[in-house]
């Protein structure tokens, strides 16, 4: 058997998600049979692929022809937390473009949209469900083609998406609350709860009730508290991120065929585990117990 210990740059990180990092050129079905079939286990048990992962569990693989040729292979240039015929999903980096631009290089959907027609041998497109800010990281959405995108929007726009954010923001803001004020003319809402504070920053849990454009950072900046690294609505830069301390850490949607639940968490980037760590207070330990609760709640 093949054994891998998970660290913390995987930690709730589905556990089918980790063997297609492990098996790039899998398909996911390949992958969900292993696990399914006891060939893939975790901590010594049967386990199920939508399992989420926490740092020190260990990953025993069965050892096969077929393992050992796909067996760390290079891999996709996204990190994909979910993956079917359907839907594409995306831990995307922070200072990673959604869209084409002059003034960026890459993109996430041209990546998304090579990657699937290297998959599919056909010409492809990936279509964006749900949006970051090209400074914030974590998951994103994306549909395979223009029917699964009508499918999922409307899905979106019906019954929303459960979505969390992680931020580290300047100032305390202790407590939980909400902040309601209107943006563009219409009523907007977030709710947020403190998880960790230090002398000068605070680790919050951000719900975007409503979907504005940048609602989560211009209400922060609203109450005084913007986000650590954004100076576009009045944070002091943080040259040491690649982005904005804001990260999409958690999304509960219905699957629009399965009609499966799924719960997928990005893994908090090592850049914003740090900064937890170093300005709010937590040790490493109890910021990794604290996400994984976060994971079930």
């Amino acid at each position: 058997m093949l054994s891998y210990t998970v660290t913390a740059d995987d930690h709730c990180r589905r556990l089918e998600s980790f063997l297609q990092r492990l098996l790039p050129t899998a398909q996911p079905a390949y992958c969900r049979k292993l696990i399914k079939s006891n060939a893939c286990r975790l901590n010594g048990d049967a386990a199920s692929p939508d399992v989420l992962l926490c740092a020190g569990d260990i990953i025993s693989l069965k050892e096969s022809g077929q393992v050992m040729e796909q067996l760390n292979r290079p891999h996709p240039p996204l990190d994909i937390l979910w993956q079917d015929d359907r839907l594409l999903v995306i831990n995307k980096p922070a200072g990673l473009a959604m869209h084409p631009a002059a003034e960026v290089t890459e993109n996430l959907v041209d990546l998304a949209s090579a990657w699937l027609e290297k998959r599919s041998n056909h010409p492809t497109r990936a279509y964006p469900v749900n949006r970051l800010d090209r400074g914030t990281s974590g998951v994103v959405l994306l549909a395979t083609s223009s029917g699964n995108a009508g499918m999922l929007g409307r899905q979106v726009k019906e019954e929303g998406l459960d979505k969390c954010y992680l931020t580290v923001i300047e100032g305390r803001l202790e407590g939980a609350g909400e902040i309601d004020a209107a943006l563009d003319g219409k009523e907007s809402l977030s709710r947020y709860r403190c998880l960790a504070a230090g002398e000068q920053n605070t680790l919050l849990l951000v719900e975007p009730i409503s979907g504005r454009t940048h609602q989560i950072r211009r209400h922060l900046s609203l109450v005084g508290h913007p986000v650590v690294g954004d100076k576009r609505y009045h944070a002091v830069p943080l040259p040491s991120l690649p982005g904005i301390a804001l990260h999409s850490f958690r999304t509960m949607l219905q699957h629009p065929t399965e009609k499966q639940q799924l719960t997928i968490c990005a893994p908090l980037p090592a850049a914003l585990r740090a900064l937890a760590v170093e300005r709010c207070g937590l040790n490493e330990a109890p910021l990794l117990q604290l996400l994984a609760e976060l994971c079930r709640s």
